[in-house]
């Protein structure tokens, strides 16, 4: 039975899922806004995605040792500060309106939730009964699609409703462009600073909290695990390969929705009014994690994650094909089965791996960089066969996690597991 203990720090635990999460969709926010601003094309304002998301890749590894040496709450305090650091830096960046600059507080950023990441996703998994750890994840990441669906709609009304829109800046004669760009560009700078204050403040109340340690995670053995050793199981690097093509795929497509809604032929949605809908994705989302946490207590985690990518995909492919609101509705209709993918991936790829769970957790977030790779190469594609049909790359992404729903996830110590309930971390 789960101790109270383990409830009350599960608790405070999702605190951060929500946090990390509305930091990250900010990102949908920040596509559309600094596109105009720097006058980039999709290739180049996917920089943000990129330059975000590569952090996970270059920092997951010493994530994994920092957490090791300090443990998941010293390193969840490590995280939060450096976030906050990442978060000021947003201010000097758009007051020098500065493209590197943004982008290199967008790294620091993005490196304090890598931190949080390798943390927290373990932790949430066993803090309690192994056989409930994905329906507990994905209660977790339920309260993190909160984040990812309030922020599209703060950002819209504090950063997008702000300033003159995209297509209003181009028709403003050159001599009154710079001076809305610069006015554009700080927009950001309150909404930022807001954010640093909470995310250190939230680091205060992390390190004076008792969180409980979890031995079988934070021994002296498991300090001295070696991420070669993890990388020997199949099951997980296959999950690493899930999690990077995932990832890729929901912030590819979450990442072009203003942009989509925008066009003519889908709805000629102006900026804010397309942030605002960007909530649905997000949203629907979260209500699927809160479905699915109940539906993974009595339903197997690898059928409900084939289904899951089977719908993502067939979704994805009738917006290709079709146009107006359908296409827009059937797009945002994705995030709904996106829901359950990253938990259940994360679960089924630390599933069994012990004193290695730290080392396992630093290679699947590491494989989060796919949210680096996927956008940017739908981004070039965007800029050669348009914005719409760009929309192809995630479909594909989809049809191998149903592979690894099918046969990927299943290993030795699995295959006995095949029951509603496993006796597994993720089964």
């Amino acid at each position: 039975m789960e101790t109270k203990g383990y409830k009350s720090a599960f608790a405070i635990v999702t605190i951060l899922f929500f946090m990390w999460g509305f930091l990250t969709c900010l990102n949908d926010i920040l596509v559309p806004h600094l596109k105009p601003v720097f006058d980039l094309n999709y290739t180049k304002v996917m920089l943000i995605q990129f330059t975000f998301f590569a952090a996970y890749f270059l920092m997951s590894i010493p994530a994994g040792k920092l957490i090791a040496r300090f443990g998941y709450q010293r390193g969840v305090v490590i995280g939060l500060s450096v976030s906050g650091v990442g978060a000021l830096l947003f201010y000097p960046a758009a007051g020098w309106l500065s493209y590197p600059l943004f982008l290199t507080a967008l790294f620091v950023l993005a490196t304090g939730i890598t931190v949080l990441q390798v943390a927290a996703n373990p932790y949430a998994s066993v803090l309690g009964k192994p056989e409930t750890a994905s329906s507990r994840l994905n209660l977790a990441q339920a309260v993190n699609s909160l984040g990812h669906t309030t922020a599209p709609f703060i950002g819209g009304l504090l950063i997008l409703g702000t300033t003159l829109s995209a297509e209003q800046l181009a028709k403003l004669p050159a001599s009154e462009q710079m001076a809305a760009k610069v006015a554009k560009a700080s927009s950001v700078q309150l909404p930022y600073l807001g954010l640093a204050a909470a995310l250190f403040v939230l680091a205060v109340i992390m390190g004076l909290v008792k969180l409980p340690k979890i031995a079988t995670v934070e021994d002296a053995e498991s300090r001295h695990a070696r991420l070669r050793d993890a990388l020997k199981y199949r099951h997980l690097k296959l999950a690493a390969l899930g999690i990077f093509l995932y990832v890729g795929a929901e912030v590819s497509i979450g990442s072009f929705l203003v942009n989509f809604m925008g066009q003519q032929e889908i709805a000629g949605l102006a900026e804010a009014a397309a942030a605002g809908f960007v909530s649905y994705y997000w949203g629907s989302a979260m209500i699927g994690r809160f479905l699915g946490s109940a539906l993974l207590q009595r339903l197997k985690p690898r059928s409900v994650l084939a289904v899951a990518a089977s719908m993502a995909s067939l979704l994805v492919f009738i917006t290709i094909l079709s146009t107006g609101r359908a296409a827009m509705y059937t797009i945002l209709a994705v995030g709904f089965f996106n829901s359950v993918m990253f938990p259940i991936i994360f679960t089924l790829g630390i599933e069994d791996l012990g004193k290695l769970t730290s080392q396992g957790s630093s290679i699947l977030v590491m494989a989060i960089v796919g949210g680096a790779i996927i956008p940017v190469l739908q981004g070039a594609l965007a800029d050669t066969i348009g914005i719409h049909h760009a929309f192809i790359l995630p479909a594909l992404c989809y049809l191998y996690i149903i592979y690894y729903a099918a046969k990927g996830s299943k290993h030795p110590f699995s295959l006995s597991a095949e029951t509603p309930v496993a006796k597994t971390v993720s089964a």
